[in-house]
């Protein structure tokens, strides 16, 4: 296999990033870094060169090396027994979620683990989830070695805390099986009662007995089974002193029972086994559809899903992996690049420079020095660092901060409008009933029973409950195809009542893998540029990085040798030349200008020559957002940066926007509750932990990602970063959702009324409830997906 050049640079065969230098090669192959040589090597030995036949450099970089100590804590037999699903005297059943999975390269190589390492029995893969479930024998290879293997080809497990707290929830399944049974049953009682609908002949009059004999065994397993969710749904709402639409829905499907078992064991009729039937097959249905969730992504997470299992403890001069509800006051943790610190201590050696973006909001790394507090929650990117423990993990500010959610009072607690209308509509089914069976009690008593029975039956809300059900389940799903994923379906109500959006600043209304870079001092040439680039690239400090993909450095440049000091800076030697980049106190040499902001300063040959600021990059398609946005809402931006940007930022918002700077998470929590407290209802957008608490406390918050399957705080709706410019159309969206509902229950009352009127004089026949049931059930069904689907075609989703 040869390697691919791009406008003369040479380009990694495994993982596809340009390559720094020409040295690393294996035959016609050239490699970024010993790490992808590696891995090419251990896949082409084993036979899976398919891999990167399937897509073009479909491997992840190897650059950053993992320590080989770093799964130690899988030796331990209660973590074991905590993470495996399965295990016997041969066999380990273990899932692990792999979020460097990206194709169906990633799928083939996982799937043939077991070609790479004989220990292994079998490996499925997940892909929606990306996830990976091995089979391995434990007398052959143990689960540390299981995710040492997968780490050396690329595919780093990722275990938190949160997989030793809870078992990993199951797919519930009842509902389905539910509709199942309903179906079958259904279907078949509506076969055996088309003789009933179209009459039989004298000599078939025999076969009606039977016929309906097998309608009332069919119709048990409907109202003993499939029924169950109504039954239950419409207790709890009666315990709670709330009538919900499911109430009168259950009390249709016994009343028709009832009525229908009477008939057929009386030999007076055939009974409405079919109607009935068919409410609970329709309903589950549309349940089933609205109820669909997004299992790869998880709405409700808490600091666990963050954390580590383990982490490394000095004791006696010895590093013993720890896991996080061990680690005790006064414990010395050492803390490798790369790694979260899990609780608040002391800083006793090394220099730590750590990104707090996910806790603070802050979007560049604070360095820290010996005898400094460092709180739990950031990541150290430089060096080995160790930690004096002051709190054990429990207590620490990130778990302080995690549980310190907004509680919604009983009045922000919304119930669907669907609830209240059911709730008038049941009352007035009743009055009807009562009316109907007092009138017929003095005129003719005989039908007083048959007149309660049928309106109960004929006047089900089940049109109502069938229009919010699928039209939800449908705009659920034209949502999700446009990477928006909401919790449920009274999500779509919350997004539509909302008047006030609340935006955080850092990662929501700025690209956090993006910064704009503006050089200032002595002009540099062409070359000179390039020099620095390649430096740059040397280096893991996240400015560097940012710095060499701006600069895009050209490989013709050999770096003969290099120190980087971490969280100061990086000095070598870059074709000949001595090149330096980092702080003002790193570089040699004097600069007059205040050091404001984020930079990198630059000097070549000892010769101080100017700095690179860094600032925030602003999405492209903020301005037109916000242009349409605050035509209809109240807008507000809350960040908990310093406030160089506020100009900027008042600017973009508009001048009728509230913006505000140096917000601690308490801050954010605190301006939410304002809002409410003036009767606005309040959408909140945010992706950091330091959102938690106000994306919680809001109507409805909105977790941005740039990856939904990265991590995220807990919300009722994850926005994939890409698609923020449609937040306006899909607002409408929901917006026209209870609109289309009004629109189906206006045509499900047509129906109501014309079954009524029959109802009402005793003279309503199985033929005409045989019709009316099905007929109104799929026009809603029609209506409701159609208008959706107009609606979302003509929002451009």
């Amino acid at each position: 296999m040869q390697t691919p050049a791009t406008e003369n640079k040479l380009v990694c065969t495994h993982c596809g990033e340009d390559c720094i230098t020409a040295n690393i090669i294996l035959g016609d192959s050239h490699f970024c870094c010993e790490g992808c040589k590696m891995v090419y090597q251990l896949i082409n030995q084993n036979g899976l060169c398919e891999y990167y036949n399937l897509n073009e450099n479909p491997g992840i970089n190897q650059r950053i090396t993992i320590r080989k100590d770093k799964f130690a804590f899988l030796d331990d037999q209660k973590i074991e027994q905590q993470l495996v699903s399965f295990k016997d005297d041969i066999q380990i059943h273990i899932t692990f979620y792999l979020p460097q999975m990206h194709c169906s390269s990633c799928l083939y190589l996982l799937e043939n683990l077991h070609k790479l390492n004989k220990g292994v029995i079998a490996s499925k893969v997940n892909f929606t989830r990306k996830e990976a479930t091995v089979r391995f024998n434990h007398k052959e290879v143990s689960l540390r070695q299981v995710a040492e293997l997968l780490t050396s080809i690329g595919y780093e497990p990722y275990i938190s805390l949160s997989d030793l707290k809870q078992a990993r929830p199951r797919l519930n399944k009842s509902m389905i099986y539910q509709l199942g049974v309903a179906g079958f049953c259904f279907a078949n009682i509506m076969l055996m009662s088309f003789p009933e609908y179209l009459g039989l002949e004298l000599a078939e009059k025999s076969l009606q007995g039977v016929f309906r004999t097998l309608n009332f065994i069919l119709s048990l397993p409907v109202l003993l089974y499939s029924a169950l969710p109504f039954y239950e749904s419409s207790w709890k709402s009666i315990k709670h002193k709330f009538l919900n639409i499911d109430a009168p829905i259950a009390l249709a499907v016994i009343m028709t029972f009832i009525r229908s078992a009477y008939e057929v064991l009386s030999g007076t009729g055939a009974g409405y086994f079919d109607s009935m039937t068919g409410i609970v097959f329709f309903m589950l249905v549309g349940r089933v559809l609205q109820q669909k969730t997004y299992q790869q992504l998880s709405f409700e997470r808490d600091y666990t899903s963050y954390f580590p299992v383990a982490v490394s403890v000095l004791k006696n001069k010895e590093e013993i992996p720890t896991a996080l509800p061990d680690i005790k006051l006064n414990d010395t943790l050492l803390i490798h690049n790369e790694e979260l610190i899990p609780a608040d201590g002391i800083l006793t050696k090394g220099k730590a420079f750590i990104d707090y973006s996910f806790v603070t909001g802050e979007s560049l790394p604070v360095m820290k020095d010996v005898g400094e507090f460092i709180y739990a929650g950031g990541k150290q990117t430089g060096g080995t660092i160790e930690v004096l423990v002051m709190k054990e993990v429990a207590q620490s500010y990130l778990t302080r901060l995690w549980n310190k959610d907004g509680e919604k009072t009983a009045e922000e607690k919304t119930h669907s409008f669907v609830h209240a209308l059911g709730k008038y509509f049941t009352y007035i089914v009743f009055v009807l009933a009562l009316t109907g069976a007092i009138y017929w009690s003095y005129h003719d008593s005989s039908k007083a029973w048959n007149v309660i029975t049928t309106v109960l039956i004929v006047a089900c809300p089940c049109a109502l409950l069938l229009s919010n059900s699928f039209t939800n389940g449908n705009i659920l799903t034209i949502l999700a195809r446009n990477k928006f994923y909401l919790r449920n379906a009274q999500a779509i109500e919350d997004i539509a009542n909302i008047n006030h959006i609340v935006f955080d600043k850092t990662g929501t209304l700025t690209n956090a893998q993006h910064q704009d870079i503006i050089y200032e001092g002595t002009p540099l040439t062409k070359e000179q540029e390039q020099l620095i680039g390649t430096l740059a690239a040397q280096s893991t400090h996240p400015l560097s990085k940012a710095l060499s993909v701006y600069l895009n450095r050209n490989n013709q440049f050999e770096v003969v040798g290099f120190c980087e000091v971490k969280g100061e800076g990086i000095e070598g030697f870059v074709n000949g030349e001595l090149i330096a980049l980092g702080s003002k106190k790193f570089i040699k040499g004097r600069f007059t200008q205040p050091d404001t902001g984020t930079r990198v300063y630059v000097a070549i040959e000892n010769k101080p020559l100017g700095y690179f600021r860094f600032q925030n990059h602003y999405r492209e398609t903020l301005p037109a957002l916000v242009h349409d946005l605050r035509k209809h809402y109240n807008l507000s931006v809350i960040s908990g940066d310093s406030n160089a940007e506020r100009e900027t930022l008042q600017n973009m918002m508009g001048i009728t926007s509230t913006v505000l700077f140096e917000q601690s998470p308490a801050d954010k929590l605190i301006y939410i509750q304002r809002l409410q407290n003036r009767k606005e209802k309040v959408m909140m957008i945010g992706d950091g932990l330091n959102d938690a608490a106000a994306l919680k406390q809001s109507n409805t918050g909105i977790a941005l990602t740039e990856n939904t399957n990265n991590f995220t705080p807990a919300s009722d709706a994850i926005l994939e970063a890409g698609q923020l410019s449609k937040l306006s159309r899909f607002i409408q969206l929901c917006r026209a959702n209870k609109q289309i509902v009004m629109a189906s229950f206006i045509l499900s009352i047509v129906y109501n009324v014309i079954g009524l009127y029959f109802a009402l004089q005793g003279v309503l026949s199985p033929i005409i409830a045989a019709i009316l049931m099905p007929s109104s059930s799929i026009s809603i069904i029609l209506l409701t997906f159609g208008s959706s689907t107009v609606a979302a075609k003509w929002l451009r989703l």
